[in-house]
């Protein structure tokens, strides 16, 4: 994102809890705990924003819905677009969503999905009501250069050991993927478009895959062939696999109850075209060469599985 801004001449500040950052001497640094109202409000006061771009999560403590509203208005001012990176996870559950369907309930059993969920309710309250010029912007899975999850390059390194890939059961979990770069480019175009304001987007590729399907694709983009063994998921969280780790065995985070969305709404009001997933899986591959900073894998865990679990055979279609 800030590559983008900085390529299209804006004047970018970085707003975050580090004394510095990395992104170069033309991005301002503005040092405050996005969780701490007050910390905020002095942070940012004094200061002017055309666009907000509120895209960070406090993976620890959460973020909840009243930090972003006291974000809101610890900006002030009269802004012209504040752009929300939500996630497919705020509908809960459930495959197909479209944009006007329900968010989860306010008592979703995961934090995160509750987070989600009630900040852009709280968004769009304020929308209503003081005129907010909020955008939400709902992406599946990121894939791209810079991943900080363990994703991609989990695959990438089992591919190139020559290791069998472990598939959670049949394998046939829905996944659905969006290109980092597209999800900026719709994150810019919502700042663009007039229509956008007060509004939700699906950003995502149009057609989910199967597990199966993302290991064969991420195998393709890798030029390495894809050997799976298909493990029951129940044997695998009994021998202490977890998605987020830290004995993972399919990606971090990336074996989840599929949440699926229509991207259609995209497609009409912010132009959106996704990148093709291989051709973006390339490019992504190419930076994993050069920039795999991931420690070395571990394979042990998966040793121990490929070893001793029951192997589930592929029913025949």
């Amino acid at each position: 994102m800030v590559a983008e801004l900085l390529k299209a001449e804006h004047a970018v500040s970085l707003v975050h809890r580090r004394p510095k950052h990395d992104l170069g001497r033309r991005v301002k640094n503005i040092v405050a705990d996005r969780n701490d109202a007050a910390a905020m409000k002095a942070a940012l006061a004094g200061k002017q924003f055309d666009v907000v771009f509120d895209h960070v999560y406090d993976w620890e403590r959460g973020t909840t819905a009243s930090n972003v509203e006291s974000t809101v208005r610890a900006v002030g001012g009269n802004f012209q677009r504040y752009v929300f990176m939500s996630s497919v996870a705020a509908y809960g559950d459930g495959l197909n969503h479209h944009e006007g369907d329900a968010l989860a309930a306010d008592d979703a059993p995961e934090l995160y999905v509750r987070n989600k969920a009630m900040s852009e309710r709280a968004l769009f309250r304020l929308h209503q009501r003081i005129g907010l010029p909020v955008v939400t912007i709902r992406p599946p899975f990121v894939y791209g250069p810079g991943n900080p999850f363990y994703r991609e390059a989990f695959f990438w390194d089992r591919l190139r050991a020559g290791r069998s890939i472990i598939l959670p059961g049949d394998g046939r979990r829905l996944m659905q993927f969006v290109y980092a770069k597209d999800l900026i480019r719709a994150c810019l175009r919502a700042v663009q478009e007039p229509a956008a304001v007060g509004h939700a987007f699906n950003i995502a590729n149009s057609r989910p895959i199967s597990q199966t399907e993302a290991v064969e694709a991420f195998a393709k983009a890798a030029n390495k062939p894809a050997k799976f063994v298909r493990i029951p998921r129940e044997y695998l969280l009994r021998a202490g696999g977890h998605p987020m780790g830290p004995k993972l065995y399919f990606g971090m985070y990336f074996d989840m109850p599929p949440i699926t969305q229509v991207t259609a709404k995209a497609q009409r009001v912010l132009k959106f075209k996704p990148t093709d997933f291989v051709t973006g899986l390339k490019e992504t591959y190419k930076w994993y060469l050069r920039h795999n900073d991931f420690p070395k894998p571990d394979f042990s865990f998966e040793d121990t599985l490929l070893a001793s679990a029951p192997v589930l055979v592929p029913a025949k279609v």
